[in-house]
């Protein structure tokens, strides 16, 4: 029935017998609100480890509930919210982890103290004579050595000295109190340990079960749980940042070595363009060359052609003159042009 139940609210919400009324007033809770507890969606919750101890932390104020654990778990979201709810429980842990150790170290205190002596047992009334006996023997003693070292007995005098030194031996033995062994064998049993995992007081070489019982105990097992979640999330945390410096010093490399791929291939296109321009000016220069060697071979050209054409006018108008005299010659020797010419340099004479 209870199995139906549950399934029935998974499929059609728990508020699905709910009057229109009813409704109205209701708040379905998710398990991202504020009143459910986070400790308990990401691991679990402290307050749920010291029930009926010394460190009872009561009732969590919060909502512990199986189907919205159940929902966080399969929530694609879940792995986006968990770093933050371990985070908060990390730091919930540390405090309690921090009052126990200062309760620890109270008491280590209280252990290291000096053991208060046990009160004397005063003598019985034999052994007080005994001891006032002792002491008038030793003080005649000692005067009677006084003398014989005044009267320069030495030897006499170290004789009663061994007297005084044995006196004084029975006498402290008379004085020490043997040590009961009854007392003894209890102090002994009564001695004190402390755990270093919840701060409890123990009794040193108690029976095993004693033992057992204290370890398998509520608040053993619920500071071991405190103090294992820490040891892990700082490991993981640890992790995590190495895992992010390999990341960085990776990309950086990759940068480094990206930015010396850009600067090889500028060095190369430079190195490209400077041959070309290198190239570019060699032709330029060779051009110039050939055109300098072109206006030189025509200035040669020109050179030549000019003195070439001064001696060729000159034999030409040579012999155009001999032609021109050559005519003039035989027009003078011809009759009708030579009487033309007489009459027409002498009108008067007709």
């Amino acid at each position: 029935m209870d199995a139906q139940r549950a399934l029935l609210d998974e499929l059609m919400g728990a508020a699905r017998n709910m009057t229109e009324e009813e409704r109205k007033g209701y708040k379905e809770i998710k398990w991202d609100d504020k009143e459910v507890c986070r400790f308990y969606m990401v691991r679990f919750c402290p307050h749920d480890l010291f029930v009926n101890t010394r460190s009872d932390l009561g009732a969590c104020p919060k909502i512990h509930d199986p189907k919205l654990k159940e929902s966080f778990e399969k929530s694609p979201r879940h792995d986006a919210y968990v770093p933050k709810f371990e985070a908060e429980l990390a730091q919930f842990c540390e405090k309690l982890v921090m009052d126990l150790d200062r309760r620890v170290r109270r008491g280590r205190e209280r252990l290291a103290q000096d053991v208060e002596p046990a009160p004397s047992v005063p003598l019985s009334a034999e052994k007080s004579e005994q001891l006032s006996v002792l002491e008038e023997k030793i003080k005649n003693l000692l005067e009677q050595v006084e003398a014989l070292g005044e009267a320069g007995k030495v030897d006499e005098a170290e004789a009663l000295m061994r007297k005084v030194e044995m006196l004084n031996s029975e006498k402290t033995a008379l004085t020490q109190q043997p040590q009961n062994d009854k007392v003894s064998m209890l102090a002994q049993e009564k001695k004190m340990a402390l755990c270093e995992v919840c701060g409890s007081f123990l009794v040193a070489n108690d029976a095993a079960e004693r033992t057992q019982s204290h370890v398998t105990g509520k608040q053993h097992i619920g500071f071991g749980m405190v103090r294992d979640f820490i040891s892990e999330y700082k490991a993981a945390k640890e992790k995590a940042r190495e895992e992010e410096k390999l990341a960085r010093e990776k990309e950086t490399e990759e940068r480094r070595k990206q930015r010396e791929k850009e600067y090889e291939s500028r060095r190369r296109r430079s190195d490209s363009s400077d041959r070309e321009r290198h190239r570019d000016r060699g032709r330029e220069r060779d051009r110039y060359s050939e055109r300098d060697l072109d206006h030189e071979r025509s200035r040669e050209r020109s050179g030549r052609g000019s003195r070439d054409g001064g001696r060729d006018w000159r034999y030409r108008n040579g012999r155009d003159e001999g032609r021109d005299r050559y005519r003039d010659r035989s027009r003078s020797h011809s009759p009708g042009r030579h009487g033309h010419r007489r009459s027409s340099r002498s009108p008067n004479r007709r």
